[in-house]
């Protein structure tokens, strides 16, 4: 692979801004390669010599000594030769109040001289731009630092406090110990960790992440400090030098109240009702594993921000190694080592502070949280990598090839038989076909979403860090296919063994069994879907329901972008859940045997048409007015009015639906033209961010990462042509060989295909907004809360 292709394949998506532009500068190279490709023909050699003018020349023998441009080796050339002798010198230069750095280029009197030149200032910027963005980055980890070691502080204390309830020991009987102690964790780490870089759960001090012993935590300092030099004699101290140096760790607590980060129904309902909430620290086991649990997370999201900062650092350095050569290839100069000598000594690479951090929060993770077990804590902070599997490919063209041949089966059964033309064909449709349909709207929708994590991985969409997945859990389209493959091969095998369109002759109704089939499959699926063990992508199962939870459960619950984009799905699968409604009836109060139900007449299944249509823009309603409530944001109004149009739109036509009155049209007519024109606006204009007049991509976006702006605009008319299906339910269109269940099946499907395509674009605007704010770590809440007027006293 290019070193092109595997630089921006390795960028962090949303950081992709911060690194150099590597394809740019290969450019401005092509346009000097060009250049001297035209002047070296322009000077062509004269008709009547053949050879080339270098073979004419003096020969200069095989033992001449070409001199060395580094200025560390000798030479014989006198330093003013050896600074005519080069092609660039590079300065640092001081730009409001922040370093920089600036070429000069000596060969501008050269033909083609302004080339080089437009090259050398890109490439400053370039560097300026990376070296800026990785120094505000490590400034950012060091304050996180800082505010994770004041954590640390508060966990070793409220061990301390659980583990002797009773109170703290003798301290003139544990100094021994706790000495022995601090010189077993200073020997743990490395040699400039200061004295506070220490743990134990019956020790005072703990293991801080942090460089130096100054007072400023983002300062490093290459002398030892003051602690170090106290730690060389830490034997010989007494106890009250050492309590002088750091306040004992009880005392830290008073300093300290308890944040109420997890978001519960009950914790919802005493924030609207004002009721003051418990942050007096309690110090149980339960909450001691509940701090711990939050700490390790923050611990692993910060360590994961340092990798990719190390990551970021190599990854520009090796970049602006790689295009220096490129340019000494074309140019034939020596001006590489020079430019990279400045690299190597400027802060993104001469810096170790994150390297230094990274070793101090691997030692503090294994030996608070890792049990001292290396191993067990570095496969936490560092997990492998998912790997694609053989045998998922192979099981999913598998299971494939038996839909493709179970469905081709059905085709030629229907025909060779002439079912369709049957007289109990009409009581098929409308007992069995809406049982089987179900499985159809599940599986295509799941099509849809393999679809989209393929397109999401093709043009870079970071889908796992939006939706929250747990690294390493996250489903590829490969996974995503298998499921549905499987569930259409189980749905249609299903079919065909109930097919049957005639009364058994002996007992005049349907086989019992057979006609159970559906309702066997639906259960399968949903002891699968809960099941507790460790079997089919257990950690996504429990992330749906987590979020179906959510949803139904809102705006009990803090709304987070997994809740109402699955809140979203639901909406185009409102005739599934229908279907769902339609297995509960005819199952509980029909005669299955004989495929009779009086279902669609009986008032409490037409009430619940209505509750079933509208819960899934309610969910979506009252998660707009919880965001309004928190955010104090109007555009939050304005989504839920969208909502609840929809509601009233969706009521009116299934009002319509069962009364054919001429009042029900035309309200449904003016709601659902309303509604219609109202989410299309709102998908293109604020979900998507297109139809932009001043972009430059017209009537787009600034920025898009599908290269083809004809997929946009044809994305734009499908989405407004499929948000009017609702006018088959209006208009009554009948097709004279398809029956009305089949209609209403086939206008579902285009909805579900509708929102398969919002997914990619909705994400898509999601991702370049986490692009344009550098937004590229997840937010995670600590336990404690500091008093910081308290620090500031002290």
């Amino acid at each position: 692979m290019k070193f092109g292709k595997e630089f921006s394949s390795q960028m962090v998506p949303e950081w992709q801004e911060a690194y150099m532009n590597y394809n740019f500068l290969k450019t401005l190279l092509k346009d000097i390669q060009v250049f001297r490709q035209k002047k070296r023909l322009s000077s062509a050699l004269p008709a009547g010599l053949k050879r080339r003018p270098t073979l004419y020349r003096a020969f200069s023998g095989l033992i001449h000594r070409q001199h060395s441009t580094n200025r560390n080796t000798p030479s014989s050339v006198s330093p003013e030769d050896d600074i005519e002798s080069q092609t660039i010198l590079v300065s640092s230069v001081n730009e409001d109040g922040s370093e920089s750095y600036r070429t000069t280029f000596f060969m501008m009197a050269e033909e083609g001289g302004e080339y080089e030149l437009v090259y050398f200032r890109r490439l400053d910027e370039e560097f300026n731009k990376v070296d800026k963005f990785y120094r505000s980055k490590v400034e950012e980890v060091m304050k996180e630092a800082a505010m994770l070691n004041k954590q640390m502080d508060a966990l070793i204390a409220f061990r301390i406090k659980v583990e002797n309830p009773t109170g703290w020991f003798d301290r003139s009987v544990e100094m021994t110990r706790l000495a022995s102690d601090i010189a077993t964790s200073a020997a743990a780490l490395s040699a400039s960790t200061p004295l506070s870089v220490r743990v134990s759960r019956k020790v005072a001090l703990m293991d801080v992440i942090e460089e130096g012993g100054s007072t400023n935590r983002g300062e490093q300092s290459d002398e030892p400090s003051e602690d170090d030099k106290n730690s060389e004699k830490v034997e010989e101290e007494k106890p009250r030098s050492i309590r002088a140096s750091r306040p004992a760790p009880l005392e830290v607590l008073n300093r300290v109240t308890m944040n109420n980060t997890i978001e519960t129904p009950r914790s919802t309902i005493k924030g609207v009702l004002n009721v003051p909430k418990q942050t007096e620290l309690n110090f149980n086991r339960e909450n001691l594993r509940k701090v711990e649990a939050q700490l390790k997370r923050a611990f692993v999201e910060f360590y994961q921000k340092l990798r990719l900062l190390k990551s970021f650092s190599f990854l520009n350095t090796l970049a602006f190694s790689k295009i220096m050569k490129k340019y000494d290839k074309i140019t034939s100069r020596d001006a590489s080592k020079s430019y990279m000598n400045m690299v190597d000594n400027s802060y993104l690479s001469r810096s170790d502070d994150v390297t230094k951090l990274m070793e101090r929060v691997e030692a503090t993770f294994i030996k608070h949280f890792s049990n001292a077990n290396r191993s067990k804590g570095m496969t936490v902070l560092r997990p492998k990598a998912k790997r694609e599997r053989h045998r998922i490919t192979f099981s999913t063209g598998f299971f494939a090839g038996c839909t493709a041949a179970l469905m081709l089966a059905l085709i030629l059964l229907i025909r060779a038989g002439n079912i369709m033309d049957k007289p109990e064909r009409k009581k098929y449709m409308e007992t069995m076909f809406p049982l089987y349909s179900l499985f159809g709207f599940i599986v295509l929708h799941i099509l849809m979403y393999a679809a989209n994590i393929y397109f999401w991985r093709r043009y870079r969409v970071n889908y796992s860090f939006i939706f929250g997945f747990k690294q390493g859990t996250e489903l590829g389209y490969r996974q995503v296919l298998l499921v549905s493959f499987v569930i259409a091969a189980l749905a249609i095998g299903a079919v065909l063994a109930n097919l049957d369109m005639e009364l058994d002759p002996n007992t005049k109704d349907y086989k019992a069994l057979t006609e159970l089939v559906p309702l066997f499959l639906l259960v399968s699926l949903f002891v699968v879907l809960i099941c507790p063990f460790n079997i089919v992508y257990r950690s996504s199962r429990y992330f749906f329901l987590t979020c179906l939870f959510h949803c139904l459960a809102a705006p009990l619950y803090k709304v987070t972008l997994p809740d109402f984009f699955l809140a979203d799905q639901f909406t185009s699968q409102v005739q599934a859940l229908r279907s769902v409604e339609f297995y509960i009836c005819y199952y509980g109060w029909g005669d299955y045997k004989l495929r009779e139900t009086t279902c669609k007449s009986q008032s409490v299944y037409k009430t619940f048409l209505f509750l079933v249509a509208a819960l899934p823009y309610l969910c979506r309603l009252l998660q707009c007015l919880r965001r309004l409530f928190e955010e104090k944001d109007p555009m939050q109004g304005y989504n839920g009015l969208k909502y609840f149009l929809t509601i009233v739109a969706v009521s009116v036509r299934t009002a319509y639906s069962l009364d054919k009155g001429m009042s029900w049209k035309v309200v449904a007519w003016i709601f659902s033209i309303s509604a219609a024109i109202f989410s299309t606006y709102w998908d293109l204009f604020i979900d998507w961010g297109l139809l932009q007049r001043n972009s430059r991509n017209r009537w787009l976006r600034d920025k898009l990462l599908i290269p083809y702006n004809g997929v946009y605009f044809g994305a734009i008319g499908l989405n407004i042509l499929l948000r009017f299906c609702w006018l088959q339910t209006v208009l009554n269109f009948q097709v004279s060989f398809l029956h009305r269940e089949t209609m209403v099946t086939i206008v579902a499907c285009l909805e579900i295909i509708r929102r398969g395509i919002w997914n990619f674009f909705r994400l898509e605007n999601e991702h370049l907004n986490n692009v344009g704010k550098y937004r590229a770590f997840k937010s995670v809440p600590l336990p404690f809360n500091y008093d910081e007027e308290e620090d500031k006293d002290e």
